[in-house]
C-alpha cells in the first residue's frame, strides 16, 4: 500500500495549481513494512546520505523500561494500537501501540520500522 505526501494539485477555488518544481527522489516515500512477533529479522536499507537504517520484520523481545531499570522481556502479544485497531488484530508492532509481555503491558516507544529495535515503558504489572 503505497501512501500520497505531496500537496493537492487544486487551490481551495478549483483551479489548477502551477509546480514550482519537479518531483525529486528524496521526495518519495518508502512503503510500510510491518514488524510481526516471531524470530528476530532484521533488514539493511540505505538512507539519506549514505546512512543505514535498521528496519525490524520480526522480533519476540522488547526493551521494557521499568523506572530506572531496564529488562528484555517476551513480546506475547500486541493489545490495542491507537493508530489503527486493524494492526492489533494482525500483531503488527508500531510506535505507540500497547504490548503484552511478561512482565505486563507496556507501551512501545521506539520506530521499529526505522531503528531496527523495540523500546517500551512499563504501563500496567502483571498480578
Amino acid at each position: 500500500m503505497t501512501q500520497w505526501h505531496l500537496r493537492s494539485r487544486r487551490k481551495l477555488t478549483g483551479g489548477l495549481l502551477k509546480p514550482n518544481r519537479k518531483k525529486k527522489r528524496r521526495d518519495r516515500g518508502r512503503d510500510f513494512i510491518p514488524a510481526k512477533i516471531g524470530e528476530r529479522k532484521i533488514k539493511k536499507k540505505r538512507a539519506r546520505g549514505g546512512n543505514e537504517k535498521l528496519i525490524l520484520l520480526s522480533d519476540m523481545y522488547a526493551n521494557v523500561s521499568i523506572g530506572n531499570e531496564t529488562k528484555k522481556a517476551k513480546i506475547l502479544s500486541v493489545v490495542s494500537n491507537p493508530a489503527n485497531p486493524y494492526l492489533a488484530r494482525q500483531n503488527i508492532i508500531t510506535k505507540g501501540c500497547i504490548i503484552e509481555t511478561e512482565l505486563g503491558k507496556a507501551r512501545v516507544t521506539s520506530r521499529p520500522g526505522q531503528n531496527g529495535i523495540v523500546n517500551a515503558v512499563l504501563i500496567e504489572e502483571k498480578k
